[in-house]
């Protein structure tokens, strides 16, 4: 019976960057063992969102916790930061954190616990910003475990800098990271996001960060979408700074679901047949593909010396576009206004680019033969997606720990060369292009060489899943035996507190 599964529970924050490699977490543990009932915690316009995106084979259940925005100063029904403008988005992280005051998050476990005949969770598994789940895990005598979708050396950087604000100490534009062997991680201030950059330690931000961090120390287990092989650095930054944690990375953990069908254009409507068959007529790796993520967008200024830069290329390219920074991001996309003038019909006439609306499917585009190279703000889901099919990035990050992830990728492993950096930098159409050569004429080979490795290394992390021979394979088994010996030794002390009455 369904109820008498070991119930895990996994909570995503608010954010399709987050909630994506979630479910795919969520999909590996139904295909390494159906013995698990798997449920899904969010609020509920993300779990109605979730509903349509899941396949039809899956079990996932949902657990519902009630949030009303308004309550927290957010335009009613805004419970996902892809659709808030930047100034709000830190209110959307305070309001996730009043979650455990309200008992929502801790009620909704004590009713599934009740549900299957008094037998708690074997894991709850939370997002790197939902820190504070661990204290009700504690609470309640359930193995807890972070996830983080992003890399070890990423989030290493992105940690390392609250909790010390080095940039502040220093004259200079250059500084080193306290917490990493001395030297060996040097940023320079245009790599810091926005909210790095404006931080004095007494700020909102760094109060919210302070406080969620410090929470993780009420879990046992630290969780990376990502390969050992490739990212030591930052996996054994945790491991230091986190002894009591348990670092696995148990990547490369990637979406797969054909979730929509049709993409709004300002010219109409493309299909992602469409897509597809405009990819087939292409030559092989002949295409640039352009997206800067769910939630990120660039300046109009910026925009307007991309269009200028993929017109003076002459390359094939798929453009993904949302609304400038300047604009409300829930309008329509105007390209009349925000491109070079006739670009859209001159480049469709020609069949030499696409531009398509607010979203595209990646994956698909990633693993078609066609595609040369990935213009990518270098989220994480994105850089998984392109390595997992060979594809080198042109990197241009712009928020959270994007700039670290363009950094490792370009110095450590050779697979991205940087073209922007932030959404206020100035962007020259020539400087562009230069770059689109570089990384698609002159270095492709040993990028291409390079990334194959890397996709290799991905390939291994999670080969002969059953026997767990993978390194991510057998990180992630250890995991669950983890949680099941915590499981046992709980169900062990409460029937001798039985016994004892």
């Amino acid at each position: 019976m369904e109820d008498e599964k070991q119930s895990i529970v996994l909570f995503p924050f608010m954010g399709q960057g987050h909630i994506i490699p979630f479910l795919a977490l969520a999909l590996q543990i139904e295909q390494v063992n159906t013995n698990y009932a798997i449920y899904f915690v969010n609020t509920p316009l993300n779990l109605k969102k979730l509903r349509s995106s899941l396949p039809s084979y899956s079990s996932i259940r949902f657990l519902e916790i009630p949030f009303s925005s308004s309550s927290h100063g957010l335009p009613p029904d805004s419970e996902n930061f892809d659709t808030l403008p930047y100034h709000l988005i830190l209110r959307l992280y305070q309001a996730s954190a009043s979650l455990q005051f309200k008992s929502s998050f801790k009620e909704a476990i004590q009713a599934l616990t009740a549900r299957c005949h008094g037998r708690p969770p074997l894991c709850i598994i939370s997002d790197i910003f939902l820190g504070w789940t661990a204290n009700v895990a504690k609470q309640l005598g359930v193995y807890h475990a972070i996830f983080s979708g992003t890399g070890g050396f990423g989030l290493a950087c992105y940690v390392s800098l609250w909790l010390n604000l080095p940039h502040r100490n220093v004259v200079a534009h250059d500084f080193s990271l306290p917490d990493f062997k001395e030297g060996t991680v040097q940023l320079h201030k245009t790599q810091l996001p926005t909210n790095i950059a404006e931080a004095d330690g007494e700020d909102d931000w760094s109060i919210f960060q302070r406080e969620n961090l410090s929470a993780w120390v009420d879990s046992q287990s630290l969780l990376f979408n990502t390969v050992e092989e490739f990212d030591q650095i930052g996996l054994s930054y945790f491991r230091r700074k986190f002894p009591g944690l348990h670092v696995r990375p148990i990547g490369p953990l990637v979406l797969r679901l054909k979730t929509r069908d049709r993409i709004g254009n300002t010219t109409g409507v493309i299909t992602r047949e469409t897509i597809l068959k405009w990819l087939d007529s292409k030559p092989s790796n002949s295409v640039l593909y352009v997206s800067f993520g769910s939630m990120n967008t660039i300046s109009s200024s910026q925009m307007m010396q991309l269009a200028k830069a993929l017109e003076a290329s002459q390359k094939n390219f798929i453009w993904v576009v949302r609304p400038p920074i300047e604009v409300d991001i829930n309008s329509e996309f105007n390209g009349k206004e925000w491109l070079p003038e006739g670009f859209e019909e001159r480049n469709r006439a020609t069949g030499r680019g696409l531009v398509v609306q607010n979203w595209a499917p990646q994956v698909e585009i990633l693993s078609h033969r066609a595609v040369s190279a990935f213009l990518s703000h270098c989220g994480w889901n994105s850089v998984m997606e392109s390595l997992g099919h060979g594809v080198p990035l042109m990197g241009w990050p712009l928020a959270g720990e994007q700039f670290f992830n363009a950094k490792y990728l370009e110095e450590e492993m050779g697979v991205c060369v940087e073209v922007g950096r932030g959404k206020k930098s100035e962007v020259n159409s020539e400087d562009v292009v230069k770059k689109m050569e570089e990384v698609m004429e002159e270095k492709k080979e040993i990028m291409r060489r390079n990334v194959e490795k890397v996709k290799e290394t991905m390939e291994k992390a999670w080969e002969q899943r059953e026997s767990f021979n993978g390194s991510s394979a057998k990180s992630f088994h250890d995991f669950l035996s983890d949680a099941q010996q915590n499981h046992q030794q709980t169900s062990d002390a409460k029937e001798w507190r039985e016994m004892e009455r």
